[in-house]
């Protein structure tokens, strides 16, 4: 049980506990960039990875990583193992909405965190909401978090809130779970609910491999000798197919580099030295987030150089546009009033794969339909058939989540 089968994404509003309950879940506090640190929020997608188990006697469920092979309701050592997931733990505030929007793309299930201690929805709740019903995700248990700052009679009526919420938005079944992330209250009965309702969905290993990057990291010390430097580390999702030590993959759209005030990106082909799934693996498959250690030069990988970008076979034919045709589905309902119509050069935020790239609205696309404009776009976006990247658009000063968008 080497590789996480599925990723689950924690979203929500700002300090409604979301890095708090993945700790309680997993054990590891995802918050682990030195700024988001400080700050005491999340920046940057923050992962860690679980294994579900239940006990053989009562059977209440615990992960692996938190029971340290004890039931803490019965004692009991007989705690069977049932599957690893991973965890992402994506930012609430409104700020860092394109960086959920690009989880959204790598997860097939998620958790909507509503603290019971505040009036719901909060504008983060309900954006993050819209984003997960415009990208297609199925899968949703809402957790109702913060049961200790409350009385019952609040929990009762911020519950009442949440349904009123999900109400229309093709989440009115999903189940909500009150939990206590502080004291671990109801920890069995949410993985429980995890484990019945997200299924592991079908993949298919003779795809074309697609690999989304989420990070990217330099793991050597300083000071490090030459002669024992380890080659740069890609972390991420594989969307499709599977990726092999020893295969020869490029990186693209690649590296951003400016020459003479000229902005490019230059695709980067390397060699998969190693392969990390919760431990070291030789085939790394869909489902889970997989640690990639390459021959590349580690200045690359730094501080996240080349996270958003895609990983495909050396092989592989692709096409990557700066200029395209987009189809643009507003959202039916939002916290934002926007502006009718759009105006030529208007600036919208893209969520492609793991990355936000900007586009600059350029008319309407003659013969591509209604709803379908000319975008030209800062960084390259690899085209994928049937790919939904998410728009956030300018209104009161402030990015707000519009809807989604597809290449035509």
């Amino acid at each position: 049980m080497a590789q996480a089968e599925i990723n689950v994404m924690t979203s929500g509003h700002v300090d409604h506990g979301k890095t708090t309950l993945v700790y309680a879940l997993t054990g590891v506090f995802p918050d682990t960039h030195s700024e988001e640190v400080k700050r005491g929020i999340t920046i940057k997608l923050g992962y860690a990875d679980a294994t579900i188990a239940k006990c053989a006697k009562c059977g209440k469920r615990y992960t692996l990583e938190v029971a340290k092979g004890k039931c803490t309701a019965c004692g009991s050592s007989e705690l069977q193992a049932e599957r690893k997931i991973s965890f992402l733990d994506a930012p609430g505030h409104e700020t860092l909405m394109a960086t959920v929007v690009s989880a959204s793309s790598i997860v097939d299930g998620a958790l909507l965190i509503i603290a019971a201690n505040e009036e719901c929805p909060q504008p983060q709740t309900l954006e993050h909401l819209l984003v997960l019903q415009a990208v297609g995700i199925k899968n949703l248990v809402v957790v109702q978090t913060k049961l200790d700052l409350v009385d019952r009679l609040a929990a009762r009526e911020n519950h009442a809130q949440i349904k009123k919420l999900l109400a229309g938005s093709g989440f009115e079944n999903a189940p909500i779970i009150p939990v206590s992330a502080v004291h671990a209250t109801n920890i069995s009965e949410l993985l429980t609910a995890i484990q019945e309702g997200f299924a592991t969905p079908a993949r298919k290993d003779d795809a074309e491999p697609v690999m989304l990057i989420a990070r990217s990291f330099d793991v050597n010390l300083p000071g490090t000798a030459i002669s024992k430097l380890k080659g740069g580390v890609l972390g991420g999702s594989i969307a499709k197919g599977v990726l092999k030590e020893g295969d020869e993959i490029e990186i693209v759209p690649g590296f951003f580099s400016v020459k003479k005030e000229r902005e490019s990106y230059k695709p980067v082909k390397t060699r998969i030295t190693s392969l990390s799934a919760g431990g070291k693996v030789e085939v790394a498959r869909p489902g889970g987030l997989v640690g990639i250690g390459t021959a590349l030069d580690p200045a690359l990988t730094k501080s996240d150089g080349l996270a958003g970008n895609f990983i495909i076979k050396a092989s592989s034919p692709y096409t990557l546009v700066n200029e395209c045709a987009m189809e643009i589905t507003p959202v039916e309902r939002s916290i934002a009033k926007f502006s009718p119509g759009f105006v030529e050069n208007e600036p919208l935020v893209f969520g492609a794969g793991t990355e936000t790239t900007v586009g600059f609205v350029q008319g309407k696309a003659k013969g591509k339909g209604k709803k379908a404009f000319l975008m030209r776009l800062k960084k390259p976006v690899l085209v994928q058939p049937d790919a939904k990247l998410a728009v956030l658009r300018r209104a009161n000063n402030r990015w707000h989540f519009f809807g989604t968008a597809k290449i035509v």
